[in-house]
């Protein structure tokens, strides 16, 4: 039985850590991350302990050590101090799998098919087609007003995270305050140069605003609050695919002829991941230095890189065989209930399993264990059903089958990648150098400024007003040291760049 305290019901941001780390005690089990010298930070603060006394008989973790120990590394302190996400058995260039990308311009297609399919050679195109789609759209289930796009504040950091989330669409990664090309190539950006896409992001957003579809509850709502609005169709833009497929995506919408698939912008190159060989450092798991009893936390953490723990370990997985799927002689089904929890949004699982609906029940760490397409050794298929050929059969619709008239292709990904419309980041265990405290400071001044104008910027009342708050930024931003903090970010970055060519064997 987990007792999960988060950040998006905690006050958001680095809140939750801040408050936890001053009180000494992040949790028993710590999943945060281990980049930009977070994890020595952790050790050297004493707030989470080396796992080496614990290690003994732990034979799913002794599978994935080679990664355990990379990711160790990055502390100068002897011990096994965290184990990465997303770990992967592949290529570090091989996309990581699954049949969406983590970006693009996830819409209402059921909308977009009766507009005539426009098409959208850049992402400023986009506005008008969502104008019209907002005009048509009426109310939500509940009656509730429709917006175009409905933003929140949870992943905010460096700066704003939904401006920052088109780059994605354009192939670019970043690096705080530098983005870069997911291929390695080309030049690195400052993201409050002008030209960035970061600015790009932000002009977007305003001009949306302008135009009345930006949902004005955006500034105070949470990531909960939003995703229940994705739920009842409030929501006409996806920025996240697995965002409007979870939640808007069900069987109840799909049947009435709705949903949300990817249009395409013309000019889009959206970054999807390579595999990570040595495991993904953005979020690690760990034991904190509190914990009563280690011992058990360890064995927690070896479980849940079992193949039962995988399967069940993470909300689109595969969940338990003989109840939500069977192997049958062409591969693995979904059985009744598989299929009300993976097709049609929920489903109730038997007592033994709780009792609960497969939502409440599944498990909630958020926490990718391992790649999308990894495989299963008990199966010999990817813990992700949707991956099944006999998954594609079945969740078939009216929606998607015209969708992929439309595009001339199954999925998203193959779509993409077909078409020249990708770009792959290999995936690589990098962790920018850990900032001088000198540093550390102005970034945390830099961030405030840079995150408050921006949200101010997009909600502002007119164009004058925008690029008030855009010089404001900048002129404010740079006063308080931006330039530094953004060249150790620059050659962070660069060191990123050479970390993909190398992988890519360039």
């Amino acid at each position: 039985e987990l007792n999960i305290i988060a950040p998006n019901v905690a006050g958001g941001g680095d809140t939750l850590f801040q408050t936890r780390s001053a009180a000494g005690n992040l949790g028993d089990i710590v999943l945060y991350s281990a980049q930009g010298g977070k994890l020595q930070d952790l050790v050297t603060a004493g707030l989470i302990q080396d796992m080496t006394p614990y290690m003994d008989g732990q034979e799913n973790l002794e599978t994935y050590m080679d990664a355990i120990e990379t990711t160790s590394a990055l502390v100068e302190e002897d011990g096994l101090w965290a184990v990465p996400s997303e770990v992967s058995t592949r290529s570090a260039t091989e996309p990581l799998g699954g049949t969406d990308p983590n970006s693009g311009a996830y819409i209402r297609w059921d909308l977009y098919k009766e507009l005539g399919y426009p098409e959208m050679e850049t992402l400023e195109d986009l506005l008008p087609v969502l104008k019209d789609m907002q005009d048509m759209a009426g109310t939500s289930d509940s009656g509730q007003p429709v917006y175009a796009i409905s933003l929140f504040k949870d992943w905010d950091g460096a700066y704003m995270g939904n401006a920052g989330a088109f780059s994605a669409w354009y192939g670019y990664d970043a690096v705080n305050f530098a983005m870069l090309k997911a291929d390695g190539t080309g030049e690195i950006q400052d993201i409050l140069s002008e030209d960035s896409e970061y600015m790009r992001g932000l002009r977007f957003l305003f001009q949306a605003n302008q135009m009345g579809l930006i949902d004005p509850e955006s500034t105070t709502q949470n990531y909960d609050t939003l995703t229940g609005k994705y739920a009842d169709g409030s929501v006409i833009l996806g920025l996240f695919p697995w965002m409007s497929a979870t939640y808007y995506n069900t069987d109840a919408h799909l049947s009435e002829g709705k949903g949300m698939y990817m249009a395409e912008i013309k000019d889009q190159t959206i970054r999807q991941w390579g595999c990570y060989s040595e495991g993904n450092t953005e979020i690690v798991a760990m034991v904190g230095s509190k914990a009563q009893d280690p011992q058990r936390m360890v064995d927690f953490l070896d479980w849940l890189y079992s193949p039962e723990g995988i399967a069940s370990g993470y909300t689109r997985y595969c969940g338990p065989e003989n109840v939500l799927y069977t192997v049958e002689d062409d591969g693995p089904v979904l059985t009744d209930l598989g299929k009300q929890c993976f097709i049609e949004g929920d489903g109730t699982m038997p007592e033994e399993y709780g009792g609960s609906s497969w939502q409440d029940g599944s498990c909630q760490l958020n926490y990718k264990i391992v790649s999308s397409g990894e495989i299963d050794p008990r199966t010999g298929y990817p813990y992700d059903p949707t991956l099944w050929e006999s998954y594609s059969e079945l969740n078939s619709n009216p929606v998607l089958e015209d969708w992929q008239e439309h595009m001339g292709a199954t999925n998203t990904s193959e779509f993409i990648n077909s078409n020249g419309e990708a770009m792959t980041s290999p995936g690589i265990s990098f962790a920018p150098e850990a900032d001088s405290t000198e540093i550390a400071t102005l970034r945390s001044q830099v961030n405030s400024v840079i995150v408050e104008n921006s949200w101010q910027a997009v909600f502002a009342s007119s164009e004058e007003e925008f690029n008030q708050y855009i010089d404001t930024m900048v002129e404010t931003a740079k006063g308080l040291g931006y330039d530094d903090v953004f060249a150790v970010d620059k050659a962070n970055a660069e060191a990123k760049q050479a970390a993909w060519q190398a992988a890519s064997g360039e």
